[in-house]
């Protein structure tokens, strides 16, 4: 039996390699993902033999075949023989590097990576840092571009300084390349490497790790330079991230600090909204040299001022996170104390002060910007400067440029300064807040977009938590009552549960003095679907309820409307009933919910009668399952 499954198996994996041969290209994929069961069917010795072999032939398949077998690879140490036959994954994967398309070479690159890390230090530095090599010294441009990534990964794991020295020198070649393409993946990757060729020289030498960094500081201004490629100079301000942490050790900010202004300053709106993305990492990894900040903050309030709208909205949504560096910095303006006039960076620290004390001088220039992305964005994140300021400072600076944008123009600026004011409140108190933020609420309520008004129901909760109960007056009560006759459904619904969280949020006494009275009177309205809005807001709030006052000051509203003269009315009684029913015990439901139910039952209406003695069935159930 066991033989006759060993060659059914067999026979299937015979079968799946036919289908690598197949002209359909869905059945050639679908074999690519079954080779580790092929493998397993061949056993070690024939997949090492026959399966790669057969694989390295087929190369010039379509670019998701590729893919596949790519993916497949990594997932076969165990397939050939175990880490002591990792290396023969290498030779297709090493024609896998060297293929036209993108995605087939970074999967193949994942993959080599996978099967390096399973290989014993000698097949480590001969076959995979060896294949490295090759690659590197290809003819044609995309093994360059692989080796450009595996370069840094495998860089720690090289034996001997010389064998670095020499793929430093790879590296250094594949960033002068000739092909752009190669010179963009090499500045991808510069800043990784430069991190890692620090931490593994620094350790040896002082003077090897001295002139490594006089390689990289040259590197780094070539791909940086103005004649690049705005696909190479893209990866500028990620790479000085990388060089921030690295020269913690090293103290060359003399020499960075210029090609950081020179990415702000750089013709290509791409490069600097990069520059605007990554700012805030750029400031974090530079935090601990003293004086970079008096170089940084200013290139990044230049930044917030770019001619581009896109960069200005990068730059603004760092705000915080600049922000909340420790370092000091000079104000706007300064111009005594001592210096050094090559990078402009304070060698003393009279009259610093934080960072979130000169960036909250530029909010007010941002509220009155012209694109309505950026001041969203100011409107996102401003308020997180509040922490940093103080109450003082916050009332002086960050207030008034936040009541300007509860004032915007646009709805999308006013809501997200409503979501954002929970730290602003921590800091400077309710009753500042309160004058100003409550036309801009009533404002959103009406406009004629349903999803701002339902994007403010569903904060309205978050305003109860942050600003307490006292913060409802009658026309915010009014107003989130009056959600209930909203001509959009979606818009009557989340006004229900809104209410019920105001119950959950402020307590029963608070709804049933605020909130009960005036749903009570949507009841009465001529509209039916007013009053069923009503119906069903009563009951979800019931559920949030202290029980014996929900009995006593919500149950009979709920049971009185069984009356109604519209059978939809009267059948989300029945329903409510059956959401509320269960909270109260069973005398509760046998004494006064029965009997309603068993009016409705006989209901000249079919769907009131269908759904009094479905809420029926399941009270009982709910009952005799708690008994």
């Amino acid at each position: 039996m066991q033989i006759d499954n060993e060659e059914e198996e067999e026979e299937d994996a015979l079968d799946t390699i036919e289908k690598l041969r197949s002209d359909d290209v869905s059945s050639r994929i679908e074999a690519a993902r079954k080779l580790p069961s092929i493998a397993l069917a061949l056993g070690p010795e024939r997949t090492r033999d026959e399966l790669l072999p057969f694989l390295s032939d087929g190369i010039d398949d379509e670019d998701t075949v590729l893919e596949a077998i790519a993916v497949s690879l990594g997932n076969l140490v165990s397939h050939v023989g175990g880490p002591s036959y990792a290396k023969v994954l290498l030779t297709p994967l090493e024609l896998l590097l060297a293929v036209e398309e993108s995605v087939v070479r970074d999967k193949a690159a994942t993959s080599a990576i996978t099967v390096s890390n399973t290989m014993s230090t000698t097949d480590y530095t001969n076959e995979f840092v060896g294949m490295i090599g090759r690659l590197a010294n290809k003819e044609w441009y995309t093994g360059r571009m692989s080796a450009c990534t595996l370069i840094p990964v495998a860089f720690p794991k090289m034996m001997g300084r010389e064998l670095r020295r020499v793929h430093l020198e790879y590296f250094g070649k594949l960033c002068k390349d000739d092909v752009p393409m190669v010179r963009r993946v090499a500045s991808k990757n510069l800043g990784m490497l430069f991190y890692t060729a620090v931490e593994t020289t620094t350790s040896s030498s002082a003077t090897s790790s001295t002139a490594t960094m006089t390689t990289f500081f040259d590197l780094y201004e070539l791909l940086a330079g103005g004649d690049q490629p705005d696909s190479v100079r893209l990866h500028t301000t990620e790479n000085c991230v990388y060089f921030g942490k690295a020269m913690t050790l090293l103290s060359l900010v003399k020499r960075i600090l210029p090609l950081i202004t020179a990415t702000i300053d750089d013709r290509s709106w791409r490069v600097r909204w990069t520059a605007a993305s990554k700012f805030a990492e750029v400031v974090h990894a530079f935090t601990t040299l003293h004086g970079a900040m008096d170089t940084l903050v200013p290139n990044y309030e230049k930044l917030l001022q770019d001619p581009e709208a896109e960069v200005r909205t990068a730059a603004t949504y760092n705000l915080s996170e600049v922000a909340k560096t420790n370092a000091m910095v000079f104000p706007v303006g300064w111009s005594g104390g001592s210096g050094d006039s090559d990078t402009g960076m304070d060698t003393g620290d009279g009259g610093n002060g934080d960072v979130a004390q000169r960036l909250v001088k530029r909010l007010e220039g941002l509220t009155e910007d012209d694109s309505v992305n950026v001041r969203a964005a100011l409107a996102m994140v401003a308020t997180e400067l509040a922490p940093f300021l103080g109450r003082d400072d916050s009332v002086a600076h960050l207030l008034p440029p936040m009541l300007l944008l509860l004032r915007d123009s646009s709805s999308e600026v006013r809501l997200n300064i409503i979501s954002s004011l929970s730290l602003l409140n921590d800091v400077i108190g309710t009753d500042l807040l309160h004058q100003s933020l409550l036309p801009a609420i009533l404002d959103l309520a009406d406009d004629g977009k349903w999803r701002i008004r339902l994007a403010v129901i569903e904060r309205i909760p978050l305003l109860a938590k942050q600003l307490g109960g006292d913060f409802f007056d009658d026309r915010l009560l009014g107003l989130c009552v009056g959600w209930l006759g909203d001509d959009i459904s979606s818009i009557r619904e989340a006004a229900a549960k809104n209410l019920k969280e105001l119950t959950t949020l402020l307590g029963t006494e608070w709804s049933i003095q605020n909130l009960i009275p005036r749903v009570r009177q949507v009841m009465e309205h001529p509209s039916y679907l007013r009053r069923m809005n009503a119906v069903q807001a009563t009951a979800l709030m019931a559920t949030a309820m202290d029980v014996k006052l929900a009995e006593v000051e919500v149950l009979p509203i709920l049971l009185e409307m069984h009356y109604d003269p519209v059978p939809n009315v009267r059948f989300n009684v029945a329903k409510g009933l059956g959401i509320v029913g269960t909270i109260f015990d069973r005398s509760v439901y046998q004494g006064q919910i029965v009997p309603i139910l068993t009016l409705m039952e006989n209901d000249p209406d079919r769907d009131v009668r269908y759904f009094a003695t479905k809420t029926r069935e399941l009270l009982n159930a709910a009952f005799e399952k708690s008994t």
